[in-house]
């Protein structure tokens, strides 16, 4: 551990202070849990690629959700991983901001793309003869593209913040992986102003979006139903999951990041749920609440078999 005026050249992630057998058996199941998140989005997207039938702005949508769980439990999931079974685990400086940079760049990206999502499901409602003519296909790309893009300006600028800053001991992170809060910590200079602009350009833009999507969908819940035709029958379900799966993601983001950076004995368990659970419940969230989607996963299914027996 480096002392307090020596300049930080790597951090040292302390992980979880626990017994072997413990560390073990998280080791154990953090790694089932990753391979049933990649196993869950890749179902996803490979059945909305190869199904005719989910060729539309909404599945569009969900595939790239999808491939953003996928990219973020990556990033974030193999260092825990290694955190367990080699403790306490080492990070150079620079490793770690690439680390930070692609895991908020991903993760922005994944918010956008909900609201992304919700904005598809308001025209599909409210304007359901116009709503091919309004989401197609170069709208559906443009909207992507513009959330990978709003995900690479928020974590560009959380990376342009932190790298001028000079680092001291003790050059020990309390997490699993590099994340801002922690990092900050490490800063030899009054870091309150940059905390500021940190939970503004992160947890205030959670809130407003997470209130935004809230509203939107409460005005298209009530718009089902006030007029329940078998159609908007069948949206129900679909926006039901919509809302899951937001707020699985936007509550504990908010805990970690709309706050000032002050440590609670929750924060690990929650950085956990946000990191590597939320990825793997996404995926259950849409299929087990989708009859169209369990019925094209169905399909594939038959299809693989039939094309072995072949």
């Amino acid at each position: 551990m480096q002392n307090v005026t020596s300049p930080v050249t790597e951090f040292i992630l302390l992980g979880f202070k626990n017994s072997l057998k413990i560390q073990q058996f998280l080791f154990t199941v953090f790694f089932l849990v990753y391979l049933m998140t990649c196993l869950g989005n890749i179902t996803i997207l490979t059945t909305v690629i190869t199904d005719y039938h989910l060729h539309t702005p909404m599945y569009f949508f969900l595939a790239n959700l999808a491939f953003t769980d996928i990219a973020k439990s990556s990033v974030t999931t193999p260092i825990l991983l290694s955190s367990l079974l080699s403790q306490p685990k080492s990070v150079p400086l620079n490793e770690c901001m690439i680390h930070m940079f692609l895991f908020h760049f991903i993760g922005g990206a994944h918010i956008f793309l909900l609201a992304m999502m919700a904005a598809d499901r308001y025209v599909a409602i409210f304007k359901p003869l116009q709503y091919l003519t309004v989401m197609n296909r170069a709208v559906c790309v443009g909207l992507v593209v513009g959330s990978w893009a709003g995900g690479f300006i928020h974590s560009a600028t959380q990376i342009t913040l932190l790298l001028p800053l000079p680092y001291c001991g003790p050059n020990t992170l309390d997490n699993f992986h590099c994340d801002v809060p922690q990092v900050l910590k490490v800063a030899c200079v009054d870091t309150y102003l940059i905390e500021l602009l940190m939970a503004s350009n992160g947890g205030l833009l959670l809130i407003v979006i997470f209130v935004l999507l809230l509203i939107s969908y409460t005005v298209i819940l009530v718009k089902i139903r006030r007029q329940f035709t078998k159609g908007k029958h069948k949206a129900l379900p679909t926006c039901i999951a919509q809302i899951m799966a937001i707020s699985i993601t936007f509550i504990p983001g908010i805990f970690i990041y709309a706050r000032p950076f002050k440590t609670f004995a929750v924060d690990k368990v929650v950085s956990i749920f946000f990191t590597v659970l939320v990825p793997v419940l996404n995926p259950m969230v849409y299929t087990l609440r989708n009859t169209e989607m369990k019925k094209a996963i169905r399909r594939l299914v038959l299809r693989v078999l039939f094309s072995e027996r072949e």
